[in-house]
C-alpha cells in the first residue's frame, strides 16, 4: 500500500530530520548507553564498521563531536551528553507517533462527532458509555441537532454519526434502524382525557395539535399527519419548533394552547411534570423509528467501528430494549416484528 500509514511504520527508522536519520539517533543512543562500539553493534545486530561510520556521519552532519574515542574506551563529550537526552526524547516521540498511527488505523484512537436528535439522549448515552469502556482512546463529542438538520451536518462533516428520526438524504447518507419509539399525547392534567390509560387519535381529533415543524423533524411531522388522515381526521395544527421537553413547549401545553404528539420516554420538562400528563396512543401504528446515520463514503475506522458497535449494541441488548419499551421508547409492535424477523 504505497504512501500508507503501514508503509510509514515499516520505514520510520529511515526518516530524516534536517539530514539526521532516526536510525542514526537510535545507533547513537545505543553506543552512548553502552559506551562500547562492539557491544553496541551486537545489541543492534549490525557489524561494528557500519556502526562507526554512521556515528561519524552523524557528528559530521551536526558539526560537533559527540564521543571521545580511545583504545577500549568511549566517553561522551558535553555536547554528546546533551544530545543523548534530546535523542532519547525524539525516539520516544517517534515511537508514540507510530503507536498513535496504528491505533488510528485500527479505529482504536480518533474522534467521533455525533449529533443527537430530540429525546434520543437516554438511549444513545448507554451506547456511548459502553463504547468508551471498550475504546477509551476514542474521543466522542456530542451535540444536540434536530433530526431534520442532521443530513446536512453529516454531508458538511460537522458530525460523523447522527442519531435521528428518518428520513435522511439517501443519495449521500446511510442509516440503520436501532429501535422504534411509541407515540404519546402530552396534555394538561386538567384535561378530562388525561385520566385515561390510552387515547385514540379520534378521541383527540378535537384538540389543537402542537406539531413540531416539518424542517425540524419531517419524519415525525409526516407520520403524525398520516395517522390522522388515514382515519379521515384533519386536526387543527399549530407548528412549533419547541417540544414539551423544552420550557417553551411545556408552557404552551400548560396554558391550554394545544396538545403534543410526542415520542420517547422522557417527553416533559421536569418543572412541568406535575402539570402535564403523558398518555400513550392506542393505535398499533403509532410509532416512529430511530436510526443511526453516517456518510456513504465514510472511511474513518473509528467512525465505522462506532457504527458497527452501535448496531450490535441495540441488536444484542434485549434487557435494554425491554427497559426502553417499559418506559415508552420501544414500540411493542416494532419489537414483535424484530423477533419474527429473527426467526
Amino acid at each position: 500500500m504505497p504512501g500508507t500509514v503501514q508503509q510509514g511504520m515499516r520505514t520510520w527508522a529511515d526518516a530524516t530530520i534536517d539530514g539526521v536519520e532516526l536510525r542514526q539517533l537510535r545507533y547513537f543512543v545505543t553506543v552512548a548507553e553502552l559506551l562500547h562500539f562492539t557491544r553496541a553493534a551486537r545489541a543492534l545486530r549490525i557489524a561494528q564498521p557500519p556502526l562507526s561510520r554512521q556515528i561519524q556521519s552523524l557528528e559530521k552532519e551536526l558539526g560537533v563531536q559527540l564521543l571521545e574515542r580511545s583504545p577500549g574506551k568511549v566517553v561522551l563529550t558535553q555536547s554528546g551528553a546533551i544530545f543523548l537526552e534530546e535523542a532519547r526524547a525524539v525516539l520516544k516521540r517517534a515511537e508514540k507517533a507510530i503507536e498513535s498511527a496504528r491505533a488510528a488505523s485500527n479505529g482504536e484512537r480518533g474522534i467521533v462527532r455525533m449529533g443527537i436528535g430530540m429525546g434520543l439522549g437516554d438511549a444513545v448515552s448507554r451506547v456511548i458509555n459502553a463504547h468508551l469502556a471498550l475504546y477509551p482512546k476514542v474521543e466522542l463529542d456530542v451535540v444536540n441537532i434536530p433530526s431534520g438538520y442532521q443530513s446536512e451536518a453529516l454531508v458538511s462533516r460537522t458530525i460523523d454519526v447522527g442519531f435521528l428520526r428518518p428520513p435522511v438524504d439517501e443519495s449521500r447518507i446511510t442509516s440503520a434502524k436501532i429501535f422504534s419509539e411509541h407515540l404519546s399525547v402530552v396534555m394538561p392534567r386538567s384535561n378530562p382525557l388525561a385520566r385515561r390509560a390510552k387515547l385514540t387519535l379520534r378521541q383527540i381529533a378535537g384538540e389543537t395539535l402542537l406539531l413540531i415543524g416539518r424542517p425540524v423533524s419531517s419524519g415525525v411531522y409526516d407520520k403524525t399527519l398520516t395517522l390522522f388522515r388515514e382515519r379521515g381526521l384533519e386536526p387543527k395544527i399549530i407548528q412549533t419548533e419547541s417540544t414539551p421537553l423544552d420550557e417553551a413547549g411545556a408552557i404552551l401545553v400548560a396554558s391550554g394552547k394545544g396538545v403534543y404528539i410526542a415520542m420517547g420516554p422522557d417527553v416533559v420538562h421536569p418543572s412541568f411534570a406535575d402539570r402535564l400528563a403523558v398518555v400513550p396512543l392506542a393505535e398499533k401504528e403509532a410509532f416512529v423509528e430511530a436510526h443511526a446515520a453516517w456518510r456513504k463514503n465514510e472511511g474513518g475506522r473509528a467512525v465505522l467501528n462506532f457504527i458497527d458497535y452501535t448496531k450490535q449494541y441495540f441488536d444484542r441488548r434485549p434487557v435494554l430494549n425491554r427497559d426502553l419499551r417499559k418506559r415508552g421508547t420501544l414500540s411493542v409492535p416494532a419489537e414483535a416484528s424484530r423477533r419474527r424477523a429473527r426467526r
